[in-house]
């Protein structure tokens, strides 16, 4: 098979499985760059997947990484690579994987931006709640912030999942996989509140999406992002936040307060702990400010 053609297959079935729009770009441009990488290879320009070797992906990791591309980069082109392949072994019928045993780069992870929660305050108490998109949006933020939602999560939201009378919510996630998550006594109030408005946003587009547009359609993951991003530049402009920042609060002010690792990990979906576990990072680093602040043998100077 060509792989112009197995690309095409598989970024429909990451569009089925319902990954955000975000992730599928980064797909497709990567396996796009690839495509075009191994053309050399082959005549016509025409790359056949049953003829890529290991050592063609190599060297494309390696024109990469002379080309000034970071390890975050490069393990993030391997991890498309070895995805891809995956699939075309699974459901192309290819014989042999070449990303099989392909190295993933090791880099060091960013720390995740966060709100403190005197900024979080500032933040949930900016919409105006005497227009319905006031309300609305505040509805969002705090089911954000309360339950640690990605913003492709909010976007797909029905009604079924939300359940306030037991104060849960069902999350659909990356590759379709559910869990229930609590839902704060502020956020039930908030999105009991927006409910009493949904109806001024339906149309016949409407169906039993929970968080609708002005013209009554599913707000998509770009619209709750602009909207977000509205009320982000009014606390901290200056700071770099992005939506996502709530997300990485909701972890952040949960493991500074106690909670369980394996919680907060079932919380935000996370298949590996991993994951998780960078947000202990932010934590120490919270818990060794206060020591040097508060112990009195501790040296201020440091």
């Amino acid at each position: 098979m060509i792989m112009q053609k197995a690309i095409i297959e598989f970024i429909e079935t990451l569009v089925s499985r319902g990954l955000s729009e975000h992730t599928i770009k980064a797909y497709k441009k990567d396996l796009l760059q690839l495509e075009d990488f191994l053309k050399k290879y082959f005549e016509n320009n025409e790359v056949k997947l049953d003829q890529i070797t290991k050592l063609f992906l190599r060297d494309f990791l390696r024109y990469l990484s002379n080309h000034d591309r970071n390890n975050r980069t490069l393990a993030r082109k391997a991890t498309s690579m070895k995805t891809f392949f995956q699939f075309c072994e699974k459901n192309l019928k290819l014989q042999k994987n070449p990303a099989a045993n392909l190295h993933i780069p090791k880099f060091e992870r960013k720390l995740p931006k966060y709100f403190s929660e005197k900024e979080m305050e500032q933040l949930l108490n900016i919409p105006d709640l005497t227009s319905k998109f006031g309300i609305r949006n505040r509805a969002i933020l705090e089911l954000i912030y309360s339950s640690g939602l990605r913003i492709s999560e909010i976007s797909v939201c029905s009604i079924g999942q939300v359940d306030l009378d037991e104060k849960t919510i069902k999350i659909i996630g990356k590759g379709d996989k559910e869990r229930l998550v609590p839902l704060s006594s502020k956020a039930k109030i908030a999105l009991r509140n927006y409910l009493t408005v949904r109806e001024e946003f339906t149309s016949r587009f409407s169906g039993d999406v929970f968080f609708l547009s002005k013209s009554g359609r599913k707000l998509s993951p770009n619209e709750v992002r602009d909207i977000l991003s509205r009320y982000l530049n009014l606390v901290a402009k200056t700071k770099g936040y992005s939506p996502h920042s709530i997300r990485h609060s909701f972890a952040t002010h949960l493991l500074a307060r106690g909670a369980d690792l394996r919680a907060v990990q079932e919380m935000l979906g996370h298949s590996n702990l991993s994951t998780t576990e960078i947000y202990t990072h932010l934590t120490l680093k919270n818990l060794k400010t206060a020591y040097q602040q508060a112990h009195p043998r501790s040296d201020k100077s440091d």
